[in-house]
């Protein structure tokens, strides 16, 4: 159990993190102007803040521990069909978003100011929340959701590092669709979490 968590954390962690808005387009132009290390540390910042929502999210679930078990199936539901929707409306083509602007001089106040940049956006804490509902915390009969919270920050670390070594990669021949693909493919990756989120419902509604 502790491990399904724990990719189930990883896999929510990814979903947020992909998506290219401003912080993404920053790390993009972070690794391609100063290099690797340059990026990732944005992409750390970028993690620690997602962390924080996860903890503030996870925190709410944990002290309505049992009464979560008893509306288990209709909170599926709900985070299945915004997962859903969030996941439908990135499929619509959006111009990419200009990079957030920071000013760091080293790689630790690059880490800092991201981190600072990225919590302020509270709102992400009920996205948090409904992907926690779709990934089915109110069923984990009293283990903690903060293996849910561990995993959550290293998908989202995997993400950057992943997105960093690519632009590396890549350099300055990134296609001019590349952060659309990007965002597509996490829109995919949200509609079939919450698929993935309905079809457990359909199951523990017919099922019981």
């Amino acid at each position: 159990m502790l491990f399904i968590l724990l990719v189930k954390g990883f896999l929510v962690g990814v979903a947020v993190a992909a998506p290219i808005g401003p912080i993404g387009t920053l790390c993009i132009n972070r690794t391609m102007e100063r290099g690797f290390w340059h990026g990732v540390s944005t992409g750390i910042g970028a993690a620690l803040g997602d962390m924080v929502f996860a903890i503030a999210a996870a925190a709410g679930f944990a002290a309505m521990q049992d009464f979560l078990v008893e509306i288990s199936l209709p909170l599926k539901l709900v985070g299945g069909i915004l997962i859903l929707v969030i996941g439908i409306r990135m499929l619509t083509p959006r111009p990419l978003i200009a990079a957030a602007e920071i000013e760091a001089s080293d790689i630790i106040r690059t880490t800092v100011s991201t981190f600072a940049l990225t919590i302020t956006n509270p709102a992400t804490v009920f996205g948090f929340a409904a992907l926690f509902a779709g990934a089915g915390l109110a069923d984990t009969d009293g283990i903690s959701p903060f293996f849910l919270v561990a995993g959550v920050f290293l998908g989202s670390l995997a993400w950057w590092f992943a997105l960093c070594g690519a632009v590396v990669w890549l350099q300055r021949r990134l296609p001019d669709n590349f952060a659309h693909w990007v965002q597509r493919g996490s829109a995919f990756l949200l509609i079939g979490f919450g698929l993935v989120s309905l079809a457990l419902a359909a199951r523990q509604y017919f099922g019981g």
